[in-house]
């Protein structure tokens, strides 16, 4: 079960990066949203953080929002992934863009973005969405599938369309602050490309090959 990579012929070169990460990211995410792209969700990544053992834990989220300050996404505060990360804020993301022969790896750091961003993106979320947010005590043992479709039904009774649904207090956005961003493009004879961005001290980037 082995393909040879053969989408990009020439490569990721040092000459083809944009000075900052997040530039980089901006111009492969357009590509991978772009019409005709093979992914289905470019957005999709794996989002990895670690308990206080030091026992990790790996799940598929949906990237909301990016910009020079980093990668945002939302989520339950009483899921697993948030109750980690306020034992340990470092973080690992993963875009597994595949049928593109690409991925890009980022370690760093979480933290919560303000209610004021977390309200405004929560408004612009689907009615039933919004609904789903205060339904779901996300990673909570549920008895039935039916104990949480009647608490999705009462909401639903309680605010209809239309209805301003108010933003949860224990729902809201991490925004992870990028220390090393990887770019990684498949080649022929598994002599992969891996260039990866480090933060410096002095708040510049500096890019480094990596042995494939």
């Amino acid at each position: 079960m082995r393909e040879q990579y053969r989408t990009h012929p020439g490569g990721l070169l040092e000459t083809d990066l944009a000075a900052h990460p997040m530039d980089q990211f901006a111009r492969w995410f357009k590509e991978a949203a772009a019409p005709g792209s093979p992914l289905a969700e470019p957005n999709a990544m794996v989002v990895s953080t670690v308990d206080a053992t030091g026992r990790p834990s790996s799940r598929t989220v949906l990237l909301k929002s990016y910009d020079d300050a980093g990668f945002v996404f939302y989520t339950n505060y009483g899921s697993r992934k948030a109750r980690e990360l306020a034992v340990n804020p470092g973080i690992a993301l993963l875009f597994p863009w595949h049928s593109m022969g690409r991925q890009v790896q980022v370690t760093g750091t979480a933290a919560r973005t303000s209610r004021e961003e977390t309200a405004a993106y929560f408004r612009s979320r689907p009615h039933g969405s919004r609904l789903g947010a205060w339904a779901s005590a996300q990673s909570s043992v549920l008895r039935t599938r039916a104990e949480l479709d009647a608490s999705y039904e009462e909401l639903v009774l309680r605010y209809p369309v239309g209805a301003e649904v108010p933003v949860p207090p224990h729902w809201g956005g991490f925004r992870v602050a990028p220390e090393t961003v990887e770019f990684w493009q498949g080649r022929e004879n598994r002599l992969h490309d891996r260039l990866r961005y480090a933060a410096g001290a002095d708040g510049g980037w500096r890019v480094e090959r990596l042995s494939p």
